[in-house]
């Protein structure tokens, strides 16, 4: 929610009372406290929408006192249901009908990050050279808090937003509507620390009282920073616009430390060795650029988004769980500790994985497939397997008399009962087949009708679709429709996979070979990918004849106009092999081609030949691309690449 916003309280979240003294108000109390809930009744018809605050009460010590806290009470109680209320344009209010109570002005805008704006090399000049400035992990941290301090000596006192968790403020309260608190404060800069992560400055609350909470009461918000000392951390406080020029270095500042503590530093950074962190920094700094930019795409980003935050609340899950062992552990005690600590150590370990781009240039993608192959059966015959409802004589008619036949309601069930050697044919219908996902044996899969017709989903709740590696798969007239899946549409790990007359609709990552796996791929569509429709990985080999790869690089949550990704893009060293013909490559938002290197060096060898689409760039890249594509693996005949946003053809250097 953006801080200028109001937040929004559903009609079953709130309870109608009288207006009256702040004394006499509902209270709601984690702690136990005496509640006169309920025993005021509504006064006046056109009174509805009011939140049940706490009253004064004599206060309790530590942090208890700050466990009095705004509740939003269940409509349902209300008597007096009175009049609808008013909404404002933009989003509807929380207000109160009160008139003794001050109502919260909106926020002021913050301002806007400078980070933002800054390319992957001055982001890597900033922390390495001039925060962290080549110092060990053990004293990252100082060095976090000596930049921190530096900037915030500019200015002694500032307007800020402080936002904060609702739970500090509400029991109960809609996450997706109210996202945090917000409160205009006035910063002191007389800091208290003991990492620059918890940084802590004096504030109170700045006139005209202003929050996103539209009636969050003045007294609330003024008990809440005595029972916290008026100490709250500072990076929860965002810097208000319309200051003078040194508030602006302070926001950078302050962007800087919580970008570096949300996601460049690691718990066991300090408790590992390493020669060169700043080098480590750089590495994490480049996988984020590669997740904001489209070179990792938005759905294998968010697997790792998800795996860093897993990483983060199972060491918490440990810290606290471990904490709670007042004496020594029992032996099950002990044994979920190393439970917890194991998980811990295996998230770890991907992240890392993720992390070095040594590992990590050839792919985001692991192995998916763990199971083995059966072979051919023992009785050495092939079954053809029927996926229909119901089977009719007409679908068998033009089978030969001695193939033995199985029928299916299930795709999930054919895949399941296959041997190499099988073919499973589908006939019109739409199904699903977690089964796709562990292709290891050599099969046919192919549709009969229109390939539009026989429509196979992923399923939603999974990482993969299809994904292969058996030594010679085929799918045929068939249309596969991603729906949630983070892995490509298609990922061939080892192995040939052959896809003939299909459409392929991506809601993920397009067609993935990967290193050492091979693809051909003929008569096909390919199309909507949040990324590259084709990706092809160091030393893999694909052919493509005849396809239609348009509209793909359709990122949703990361800028596309850096994106380099479009229809095909090809990830160098060692150099993948391509021939492509009579493939039109369009409207992707990308380039139609683009080569991924390394380095400036190119390490590119084999064959010599162009397509009829041109470079984009400058006369330099021109000869830089005709150089490369003279000694590249890449063989293009007649196709017509055209209407890409960023041009046709462009190798890229990381």
């Amino acid at each position: 929610m953006a801080s200028g916003s109001r937040a929004t309280v559903p009609e079953n979240s709130v309870r109608a009372v009288s207006p009256g003294r702040r004394g006499e108000k509902a209270v709601s109390a984690l702690t136990g406290d005496s509640v006169e809930a309920g025993t005021l009744k509504s006064a006046a018809p056109s009174v509805r929408w009011v939140v049940a605050f706490p009253r004064p009460v004599r206060r309790k010590a530590g942090r208890e006192a700050a466990q009095r806290r705004l509740q939003l009470l269940p409509g349902s109680q209300a008597e007096d249901r009175g009049q609808e209320p008013e909404e404002e344009e933009e989003e509807p209010l929380l207000s109160v009908p009160e008139e003794d109570d001050e109502k919260a002005q909106p926020l002021p805008p913050v301002c806007v990050s400078p980070m933002r704006g800054m390319w992957r090399e001055e982001k890597v000049a900033l922390y390495c050279d001039e925060v962290l400035q080549g110092c060990k992990a053990e004293d990252a941290d100082d060095a976090m808090c000596k930049y921190l301090s530096e900037k915030l000596k500019l200015k002694g006192k500032w307007l800020g937003v402080w936002k904060t968790n609702p739970e500090l403020f509400f029991v109960k309260y809609e996450e997706a509507s109210i996202s945090f608190v917000g409160i205009l404060v006035e910063v002191t800069c007389k800091l208290c620390q003991s990492s620059s992560s918890c940084f802590k400055v004096t504030v109170s609350v700045a006139e005209p009282f202003s929050s996103n909470i539209a009636n969050i009461p003045r007294d609330l918000v003024d008990e809440i920073l005595e029972d916290l000392e008026h100490s709250v951390p500072l990076l929860e406080v965002y810097p208000v616009e319309g200051q003078d020029s040194d508030l602006h270095d302070i926001a950078l500042a302050l962007e800087v430390v919580r970008f570096f503590y949300d996601f460049l530093w690691r718990d066991w950074d300090d408790e590992e060795s390493c020669e060169n962190y700043t080098a480590l920094i750089e590495e994490r700094i480049n996988l984020w650029c590669d997740i904001q930019d489209g070179t990792i795409p938005g759905p294998i980003a968010q697997r790792f988004k998800k795996t860093l935050e897993k990483y983060k609340n199972k060491r918490i899950e440990l810290i606290e769980y471990q904490s709670n062992i007042k004496e020594d552990p029992s032996a099950a005690e002990a044994v979920e500790c190393w439970k917890k600590y194991y998980e811990i150590v295996m998230l770890c370990g991907l992240l890392k994985m993720w992390e070095d781009l040594r590992l990590r240039v050839h792919g985001p993608f692991f192995p998916r497939i763990l199971r083995r192959r059966k072979g051919k059966r023992d009785f050495g015959k092939t079954i053809t397997h029927i996926v229909a409802k119901v089977m009719t004589t007409d679908m068998v008619k033009d089978l030969s008399s001695d193939t033995l036949l199985q029928q299916h309601d299930d795709l999930d069930l054919a895949l399941d009962s296959c041997y190499s050697g099988d073919t499973v044919v589908i006939f019109p219908g739409e199904y699903q087949a977690v089964n796709l996902a562990l292709l290891t044996d050599d099969i046919v899969i192919k549709g009969i009708g229109k390939r539009e017709e026989i429509m196979i989903t992923s399923e939603p709740s999974y990482d993969s679709f299809v994904v292969s590696k058996a030594d010679n798969v085929k799918l045929m007239h068939l249309s596969l429709i991603q729906q949630g899946t983070v892995d490509g549409i298609v990922v061939v790990e080892s192995g040939h996979m052959t896809l003939e007359n299909c459409v392929l609709k991506c809601e993920g990552t397009g067609v993935c070979v990967l290193t050492g796996a091979a693809l051909t791929i003929t008569d096909c569509e390919i199309t909507g990918a949040q990324g590259a429709g084709v990706e092809l990985y160091p030393g893999s080999i694909a052919i493509l004849e005849r396809n239609e790869i348009h509209h793909c690089n359709n990122l949703r949550t990361t800028d596309s106009s850096k994106s380099t990704l479009g229809g095909v893009n090809m990830k160098v060293l060692p150099a993948p092999k391509l021939k492509m013909t009579n493939n039109h490559i369009y409207n992707n938002k990308g380039y139609g081609v683009s080569i991924l290197q390394p380095t400036e060096q190119f390490f590119i060898v084999a064959e010599e030949a162009l397509s009829k689409g041109t470079a984009s760039g400058d006369k330099k890249d021109d000869n830089m691309l005709s150089k490369v594509m003279q000694n590249l693996n890449l063989e293009m005949n007649n196709n017509k690449i055209e209407a890409n946003l960023k041009g046709d053809i462009r190798i890229v250097t990381s």
